[in-house]
């Protein structure tokens, strides 16, 4: 299977099974895992946040771990320590449950920043080291973060280097009345529906086939201008104290080539662009003391840009392919 639009159907059919609604959410962690990307989850308590995450990744034939942040988890909870061995006389490495093809960090900013930072590495390097021995990930390899935006007492928020290492923060939320109402239905029928229920469509070789269709997808010269006009425009803004970093430009096309893959084209338009605007860039900027005082938001912000920064006039179809395909 090297269709990354094949891929993300079947994801999204298999895990329907069990998820109502959140489409978008699942189409995320879909353009993620095609880029190699990393995904941050808000959403009250009870949104299957975890769920959401455990059915992606069984589905995709990935191995699972959950990792529930407290504020007592250390470093090596994480990525492993070298454990004695009385019956040997010789220190054994434990791996860490960050040795997994999807890891999740439950509520990550419960953990100490010092904990949090455990992550870093893995997230950019996708290895560890432990006890100066470095030790790769598997491939593929994820993080997926959640966090509750309404309990703040006895939380750490993460440190703006590690927010900047996701390549998408998605927002799940609360079913609409029809599909809580199915939602109970479905419970009715069939209590202990759950991950488990789900079936495995793919396999890691699918992912590594599919992400070369990704590869493949082309960024015509206005949509790469594009890009960068809404990266800078994050920057020169007087309600932004911090603005996009480079990481968030390429984010933009590293998951704008998986959008544009998924939805079956073999070339990125603008609206790829302005879809990811919200997810890319609102856990990235840092608000000016004056936007919070005023009572601004991120995505608000982010909307103005979107209005503000002129979108590329309409190219044909020929323009938006790469020149050899474009002569054929």
């Amino acid at each position: 299977m090297s269709d990354p639009a094949t891929f993300y159907d079947a994801v999204r059919e298999e895990a329907g099974t069990v998820l109502i609604g959140n489409e978008e959410v699942l189409r995320g962690l879909s353009m993620a895992a095609l880029t190699r990307g990393h995904v941050l989850l808000e959403g009250v308590p009870g949104v299957a946040k975890t769920t959401i995450a455990n059915l992606f990744a069984r589905t995709s034939g990935l191995e699972f771990n959950r990792i529930q942040m407290t504020p007592d988890i250390l470093p090596a909870d994480i990525t492993g320590t070298h454990i004695y061995r009385d019956a040997t006389g010789e220190f054994e490495l434990q791996r860490g449950p960050v040795f997994a093809n999807v890891v999740v960090a439950d509520e990550i900013n419960r953990a100490t920043p010092k904990t949090q930072s455990a992550l870093l590495e893995a997230m950019q390097e996708r290895a560890v080291t432990i006890e100066g021995e470095t030790l790769s990930l598997p491939d593929p390899f994820m993080v997926i973060a959640t966090q509750n935006p309404i309990e703040m007492e006895g939380t750490f928020a993460l440190p703006e280097a590690q927010r900047d290492r996701f390549q998408l923060k998605l927002t799940v939320d609360i079913p609409d009345r029809g599909g809580e109402r199915e939602l109970l239905d479905r419970f009715d029928t069939d209590p202990d529906l759950g991950p488990a229920s789900v079936s495995q469509v793919l396999s890691p070789a699918d992912i590594a086939e599919a992400r070369a269709g990704v590869v493949d997808v082309h960024v015509a010269d206005p949509v790469r201008e594009y890009i960068l006009d809404l990266v800078r425009a994050t920057r020169t803004s007087p309600d932004v104290e911090y603005g996009a970093s480079p990481r968030a430009s390429l984010a933009f096309l590293n998951a704008g080539k998986a959008s544009a893959a998924i939805s079956g084209r073999e070339y990125v338009i603008p609206d790829d662009v302005k879809a990811l605007a919200h997810p890319i860039l609102r856990h990235r900027l840092v608000l000016s003391t004056d936007a919070e005082l005023g009572g601004e938001t991120v995505d608000e912000l982010v909307t103005g840009f979107l209005d503000a920064v002129p979108v590329p006039e309409e190219i044909n179809e020929e323009e938006m392919l790469p020149r050899e395909q474009s002569v054929e």
